[in-house]
């Protein structure tokens, strides 16, 4: 039997660590702060990827691609985005043998470059609104790097549009942060609370930061997507202006939105447990594993179990239920139950001899870890309406848990006291300098101002003054 997880209780980052290599998702690469996606965690990236995607084209959006090397000079154009990404920039100074004229960014966003092509694209109002996303991969020089969670090169996809007036832009904005809300909510089982960063926390560059703020099973925070309007303060710096109706000149009104590898660690932190990974139903690399069982050395039990199982597989696949038959050698059952356990596989079908004499098949389920025995003639038939079930009742786990972890405080002593563990709703004034002490003093910081939720009623909880929210904000610990 592999050696047991950390258990989460005990020390949650070595359980994520841990469970990241164990369940194959990820390995290490050679180069500092980067990561090898191993099949089984592409495959996951690779769902989430086109799930997102018609989302994307159901609304109007399309895609396309950009270089990877940003000339240094576009990054200066725009102070506030040079300035929050400077740290973070790695940079090509030679290539050919020789020193380049000008030193090439490894895209760690590309607004810039964007900006620089949308300036000779658009005209006219006529020309817009341009509604286009990428799917690529980017380079942060990250300091402290974890897997999926930070890493120096990632992959995402970042939708970059442009519109003629602020209000079309504003409700792109709006619209994207909703489509990710609901891909948390309808295909991981994840219930993000929706809602604006506050001014400190904005992108840099951002006049409105819409974000999704998932809770992980530590009860900390995890930003998990992000929907930025740019006013037009990147059309200003790469003159993108066009003619409007009136026949005079005027500058576009940009938006990004992006969500990456990033979400592979909400999903991991938010639903898994002791034993490892529990796989959302809809993202699932494999959604039902089935595990024949048989002695080495009965020829005929084993075609017999594996032709009934082979025979099952088939009939789910026609259904586009993504399974897997376990046949790996030199391996015993309950290595293997493990190992699925691990990788969080919803369903598991254990098929042996016995079970065929009976015409059964035992099927273990992930979430509420029971074994029930079920007619073979059934399996097949009730396998979508479980995994729907399954769908369900772990959306509603992890929406217990946020809830039960949501509390609304009042005062700064209580607010230190109830930190830990905890998302607290408070009044706040907006000042960045009672964000930045109430940072020092807890490591808390403001996750956000939720779209919907309980009316702000009185004043900071930190420095006393004037809530300048209508509603409470969130702030919790954070990854």
């Amino acid at each position: 039997m592999a050696k047991k997880l950390t258990p989460q209780s005990q020390d949650f980052s070595a359980w994520y660590n841990e469970i990241v290599y164990k369940a194959d998702l990820a390995d290490l690469s050679p180069v500092r702060g980067s990561m090898v996606i191993r099949p089984y965690g592409f495959a996951l990236w690779e769902n989430i990827q086109k799930n997102l995607d018609q989302m994307f084209k159901d609304t109007g959006h399309e895609n396309l691609y950009f270089p990877l090397l940003i000339p240094m000079s576009f990054f200066e154009r725009e102070a506030k985005h040079v300035e929050g990404f400077a740290p973070e920039l790695a940079v090509v100074t030679h290539a050919g043998g020789k020193e380049l004229e000008e030193p090439l960014v490894i895209r760690p966003t590309s607004e810039t470059i964007i900006g620089e092509m949308y300036s000779k694209w658009i005209m006219s109002y006529r020309d817009l609104p341009l509604l286009y996303n990428q799917w690529a991969n980017v380079m942060r020089w990250e300091m402290r790097t974890r897997p999926f969670l930070r890493t120096t090169e990632f992959l995402w996809q970042e939708g970059h549009t442009a519109h003629e007036t602020a209000e079309e832009a504003e409700a792109e904005t709006i619209q994207m942060v909703n489509i990710y809300t609901k891909f948390a909510r309808d295909y991981a089982a994840i219930p993000v609370v929706t809602g604006e960063k506050t001014v400190g926390e904005r992108f840099a560059g951002a006049k409105m930061t819409l974000t999704i703020e998932a809770m992980m099973r530590d009860s900390k925070a995890l930003q998990a997507g992000t929907s930025h309007y740019m006013g037009t303060n990147f059309a200003e710096a790469f003159d993108i202006s066009f003619n409007d109706k009136e026949n005079k000149q005027a500058f576009v009104h940009t938006t990004s939105w992006g969500l990456s590898t990033r979400f592979i660690g909400a999903i991991i932190m938010g639903h898994g447990d002791d034993k490892g990974l529990i796989m959302p139903p809809r993202l699932a690399p494999v959604q039902v594993v089935i595990v024949p069982i048989f002695r080495k050395n009965d020829a005929e039990a084993k075609e017999a179990v594996m032709t009934k199982a082979n025979g099952i597989a088939n009939e789910l696949k026609a259904q586009s239920i993504r399974v897997k038959v376990d046949t790996r050698q030199g391996m015993s059952p309950g290595f293997k139950f493990n190992d699925w356990e691990q990788k969080g596989v919803p369903i598991r079908l254990e098929l042996g001899p016995k079970d065929l004499e009976n015409s059964t098949v035992v099927l273990a389920d992930r979430l509420n870890e029971a074994k029930e025995t079920v007619a073979l003639d059934r399996v097949v038939g009730i396998m979508a309406d479980r995994l729907e079930q399954f769908h369900h009742k772990l959306l509603k786990r992890a929406t217990d848990f946020r809830d039960e972890h949501s509390i609304e405080v009042d005062n700064y002593e209580d607010f230190k006291a109830s930190i830990e563990g905890n998302w607290l709703l408070v009044n706040h004034c907006g000042s960045e300098d009672c964000e930045n002490q109430i940072q020092k003093d807890t490591k808390a910081t403001p996750r956000c101002i939720p779209l919907e939720g309980i009316k702000s009623d009185g004043n900071c909880v930190h420095c006393g003054e004037k809530s300048a929210y209508e509603r409470k904000i969130i702030f919790a610990k954070a990854y």
